[in-house]
């Protein structure tokens, strides 16, 4: 049997806070250790032979209902984490791109978010997509109006190409933490993905565990709906 090639990968980062109590720390605390789970991930599939996207759950519309503080930490953690980033994209060839209605955000960080993704436009060997704001219901409907507003007949390839996320379908998804549910991520790109769910709280999720769950899913018999 052939294995399984992994172009698209998308994980749902879950547990920093459950990873921060534990530990009797505030949940702040897991936030910053699961921003250096992030840098760690993506310099693993930065260079990995096949995988050329990466698709991070990082702040869905729902989180917005946290506590204010620890909303405002995590703007003011992203904001800090893209500038201190910028290196190690541009050292590891690493594109970075955003999702979702960014225009809730401050003008600060949508400047920060406009510039990074100008600044690595040009890398090639991984494109790392973050989901900020995101949620996949509101990205269908957006894609239909815009296509109806243009006077595209609504298909399949005309839907797909006005999403916001028009780079690939998911081969493997992964969430962490245990929790068994999609949230609202990538409904439409989702379609035919695996699925893999693993207890691991987000801050202890290492590439050497990411290298495991990919040898999983290359021995998985995907049929697409066949035989």
């Amino acid at each position: 049997m052939n294995k399984n090639t992994l172009q698209h990968l998308a994980i749902i980062m879950d547990g920093n806070g459950r990873w921060a109590k534990e530990r009797g720390e505030k949940r702040v605390k897991g936030h910053e250790k699961g921003a250096e789970v992030v840098r760690e991930i993506t310099n693993y599939c930065a260079n990995h032979p096949t995988i050329e996207t990466l698709t991070l759950y990082a702040f869905s519309t729902e989180n917005w209902k946290r506590p204010k503080l620890e909303v405002e930490f995590l703007m003011q953690l992203l904001d800090k984490w893209l500038k201190n980033e910028l290196e190690s994209y541009q050292k590891n060839g690493v594109r970075f791109q955003a999702i979702g209605e960014l225009s809730r955000f401050s003008s600060k960080l949508q400047k920060r978010i406009v510039d990074t993704q100008e600044a690595t436009k040009d890398n090639s060997k991984l494109t790392q997509i973050l989901a900020l704001n995101y949620g996949s219901r509101s990205e269908i409907v957006g894609a239909v109006n815009r296509a109806l507003k243009d006077n595209q007949e609504i298909t399949e390839q005309s839907i797909g190409a006005y999403l916001q996320t028009p780079y690939s379908d998911i081969d493997l998804l992964i969430r962490t933490s245990g929790e068994l549910r999609i949230s609202n991520f990538l409904l439409w790109q989702l379609s035919y993905s695996e699925l893999y769910f693993t207890p691991t709280l987000w801050p202890d999720f290492t590439p050497s565990e990411l290298d495991e769950i990919i040898a999983h899913f290359e021995a998985r018999e995907r049929r697409f709906g066949g035989v």
